[in-house]
């Protein structure tokens, strides 16, 4: 191969890695996410973060007069100053858009996976949703203090996930060399560069920034997968509630009357049935994911799929490690090669 057909499959591989959701592995992206990482650019952005959630929720209390309003606004504040930083800095863009892509793409797997905790999980919720003292909770929350409790069930969730999905990553890369390496990186860049790389090179040792990329890719994977259930549960609930809940029936459990949303002269739902299904779907996501994290047949299927394009990625990073340290002048084994010095 030569010089410039070895840059050329290097530019084609970056482009590649990018396209499915594996920013951290390029160099280039991953000295710009470890510079954006760094302990002095951190405490900025979180001293700012924590400043304008401040002045948000002083604003918001003094406005509305009300401490959930005001902590809801602290929330949103914090999490658009994190989400635009990750976004501009930390590339996450590719993450989420080939995360979803592959959600979306795989929706036809997603049936038969969820129906195996569906039924369990909607018996439960419907018990809850016929509960009196259930309508009682949820519809004495205000509408902040309402999106504070999603909040913190979707919090919980990603605790759950971050605690348990780095045991799906202790597989992915061990089998990346000799035939099974050729494998891999069929239909990729580096498919050619995969056939003449010696038999002896190990697979590339993910760690650092790489390992958090695919720690991520499988985080918003399976969020989306949460969040396409939760709001499959809201519409069944919102539905269910509408046609069997009468007003005189929410009025006796509620103590209130009713209160429905109008669209023109076309009745809605009311605010009660709102508020207890948004409620009920977002425990119903923090259910699916405990779940999903426990049962071993779940897992077992929902990430052969996903940790089949892990493995894959694990695949061409092996070459494209060994094609740019040959660039470089590097006589160094593939396996051996050095992350920038962490900065954070």
């Amino acid at each position: 191969m030569t010089s410039d057909e070895r840059d050329e499959v290097l530019a084609q591989t970056e482009r590649w890695l990018v396209q499915h959701g594996l920013p951290y592995f390029v160099v280039s992206e991953h000295e710009d996410v470890d510079e954006a990482l760094a302990r002095r650019r951190l405490v900025m952005v979180v001293a700012t973060g924590v400043l304008l959630a401040a002045v948000g929720a002083a604003a918001v209390g003094w406005w509305v007069g009300d401490a959930s309003s005001a902590v809801l606004a602290a929330l949103v504040v914090l999490g658009a100053v994190a989400a635009g930083y990750s976004l501009v800095e930390l590339s996450i863009w590719p993450i989420l858009r080939w995360a979803m892509r592959h959600t979306f793409g795989s929706l036809r797997l997603l049936f038969p996976l969820v129906t195996r905790a569906l039924p369990l999980l909607l018996l439960f919720v419907t018990f809850l949703f016929i509960n009196a003292e259930v309508w009682q909770v949820a519809s004495s929350m205000d509408r902040p203090l309402l999106w504070v409790t999603v909040l913190l069930f979707a919090a919980l969730a990603v605790v759950f996930l971050l605690a348990r999905l780095p045991e799906e990553l202790e597989r992915v890369g061990q089998e990346a060399h000799d035939e099974r390496l050729v494998e891999l990186c069929r239909d990729t860049p580096v498919q050619r560069a995969a056939e003449q790389l010696p038999a002896s090179a190990p697979s590339a040792a993910v760690t650092g920034l790489p390992r958090a990329n695919l720690t991520l890719v499988l985080l918003v994977a399976q969020a989306v997968q949460v969040l396409l259930l939760a709001v499959a549960v809201f519409a069944f609930f919102t539905v269910f509630g509408r046609l069997s809940i009468g007003a005189e029936v929410v009025q006796s459990w509620t103590g209130d009357p009713e209160a429905p949303h109008y669209l023109g002269d076309v009745r809605l739902i009311s605010a009660e049935l709102f508020q207890v299904s948004v409620f009920l779907a977002a425990f119903s996501g923090l259910y699916f994911t405990v779940y999903a994290v426990t049962d071993e047949t779940y897992r077992r299927e929902f990430f052969t799929a996903v940790t089949r394009e892990l493995e894959r990625a694990v695949g061409v990073l092996t070459v494209y490690r060994a094609l740019r340290a040959e660039a470089a002048g590097d006589a160094a084994p593939a396996g051996d090669w050095e992350e920038p010095p962490a900065r954070w």
